[in-house]
């Protein structure tokens, strides 16, 4: 089957995709984008997160096929997902599933040409400059699916409690840190969004 859908603010096509194929197959393989970890492939771990229509996914668990005419953000388009939120919302964000879920809204924040990959500007999203500013990643490995998760927290929840935090973070697992780096960088997340409003 042929799967039409928008990742990242592009149009994409998948061909031939058979019908057990996950999400997270096409994403890695079939577009080239390897953010999302494959890891357990049982929903268990959370490096596989990514946003369908605004909601966190693991995207090991959402067949292809599901994604037909819908819009999906992976880590490598948290900068400009980011960058569309501040300027399209200012000092609020966009109501999970409200943005980028036509064509013609996610190419307002499309970053570039159609050639280039997605994430190309060098440009970070504030939770991936606060993940590395508060020395949150170790291997990486669990990192992409915990920045897309905080990030969808931090636009549903400008100023989240520890408890909301470790609520939005529960499906994610991470072996090397411990937890504490990871909960400092969303709240420094949350601080500095906080500092520009």
């Amino acid at each position: 089957m042929r799967v039409n859908f928008t990742v990242n603010g592009r149009q994409q096509e998948a061909d031939d995709v058979w019908e057990g194929e996950s999400l997270l197959y096409v994403l890695r393989e079939r577009m080239g984008l390897p953010g999302s970890k494959n890891a357990c492939e049982q929903g268990e771990c959370g490096s596989c997160t990514v946003r369908l229509d605004g909601v966190p996914v693991c995207s090991c668990l959402v067949a292809a096929g599901q994604v037909e005419g819908r819009e999906v953000v992976t880590v490598e388009g948290l900068a400009d997902f980011a960058a569309h939120r501040s300027e399209a919302h200012p000092g609020s964000g966009c109501a999970s599933g409200a943005c980028g879920t036509t064509l013609d809204q996610a190419r307002r924040w499309e970053a570039g040409p159609t050639g280039e990959q997605p994430g190309d500007t060098g440009e970070l999203s504030p939770i991936q400059q606060a993940f590395i500013d508060a020395g949150a990643v170790q291997c990486g490995f669990c990192t992409p699916g915990l920045l897309v998760a905080a990030d969808e927290l931090l636009e549903r929840n400008p100023e989240p409690s520890d408890a909301d935090i470790r609520e939005a973070l529960s499906g994610n697992l991470c072996r090397c840190t411990g937890y504490e780096k990871i909960l400092d960088a969303v709240r420094l997340a949350a601080a500095r969004a906080e500092e520009t409003v």
